[in-house]
């Protein structure tokens, strides 16, 4: 990949909705494709690790980052600190390394601002019911929390149109192989197939009677 600059892919989606998992798999099958490990001040959940999953640091080690201007971008999610720093992006970019940048949709909205390259991806849950089992499924969280990230999950679901792409995943490995096939676009720089495949007016065409974020289908 030398001669050429990395292309920074952001990929956001509510909580829920696969974004971990599509990405570690992408990454897995991608060897030019490296993901970008955030930040975070939320407690480590069983089986992840420090420096692989997100570098793991207190309230106030966050805050010293925000003042050092050390964030690419960083937003406060479920009662949480999240966010991508310069450093864990510019090097690998600059080698000509493609990276996927797993953010929140706040997050997603300040890379686009600071970084005209960056290519986003926005994930679509099958529904919100599809999305509330899957959070069920995850046994981690009380149903408060749970529905507070329902709420935030519709509220997100306004800014799909802000995105370069966006993807359904009401099937793993098809919303997988999607991922690849935009990458794969952007490379080549012949993008116009991936754009009227998976484009946000796409998306909503497939979620047909989809819940609307502003109140219908609520639970």
């Amino acid at each position: 990949m030398s001669g050429r600059r990395g292309i920074p892919f952001v990929v956001s989606a509510p909580s829920g909705t696969g974004k971990t998992t599509i990405c570690r798999r992408v990454i897995e099958r991608d060897p030019g494709l490296a993901l970008s490990v955030s930040h975070t001040t939320r407690h480590r959940r069983s089986g992840e690790r420090d420096g692989v999953d997100y570098h793991f640091v207190s309230p106030v080690e966050f805050q010293q980052l925000i003042d050092e201007e050390a964030f690419l971008e960083w937003a406060v999610y479920n009662d949480h600190h999240y966010g991508t720093s310069w450093a864990a992006i510019e090097e690998p970019l600059a080698r000509g390394r493609d990276m996927l940048l797993e953010i929140e949709v706040q997050g997603a909205r300040q890379v686009r601002k600071r970084r005209e390259d960056s290519r986003s991806i926005f994930l679509v849950p099958p529904s919100f019911e599809a999305l509330r089992r899957r959070l069920e499924s995850r046994g981690t969280e009380a149903p408060a929390a749970i529905a507070r990230r329902l709420e935030v999950a519709r509220l997100e679901f306004v800014a799909l149109e802000e995105f370069d792409y966006a993807v359904v995943n009401d099937a793993l490995e098809a919303a997988v192989d999607s991922v690849r096939e935009i990458v794969a676009a952007e490379r080549s720089g012949d993008t116009a197939a991936a754009r009227r495949r998976h484009s946000p007016a796409a998306a909503r065409r497939r979620l047909g009677a989809a819940p609307d974020p502003a109140g219908a289908g609520r639970p």
